[in-house]
């Protein structure tokens, strides 16, 4: 092969050479930026996801506390009518204490 044709050869073999290196750096860039683009989409899904569960467990403390709060309220309502039912029988007892001691006092002066 005359020397001419050789180096033409060699030249195209080169650039050749040249534009599958910079379509594999194009590769590769395309690659790397799909993986970060992929990286973020699953971050952000993430995110999403931890506030979603998040909600959720607020949701679900909020409404553990409110039946808390209910339950201490039916609590004191009973508590609160069983001392009014107390009371209530200790009324007519107490008058009658009192009424026997106003008399015993009042017998105590004549």
């Amino acid at each position: 092969m005359p020397r001419p044709e050789v180096l033409e050869r060699i030249k195209t073999a080169e650039s050749e050479a040249d534009d599958i290196v910079a379509e594999a750096e194009d590769d590769r860039d395309e690659r790397i930026e799909e993986a970060r683009r992929e990286a973020e989409e699953i971050r952000t899904d993430a995110e999403a996801e931890a506030d979603e569960h998040e909600e959720e467990r607020l949701a679900e403390a909020r409404e553990e506390i409110e039946e808390e709060r209910q339950e201490i309220l039916a609590e004191g309502t009973e508590a609160r009518e069983e001392l009014i039912a107390s009371a209530e029988d200790n009324k007519e007892e107490a008058v009658e204490y009192v009424i026997s001691q106003f008399e015993e006092a009042v017998n105590a002066q004549t």
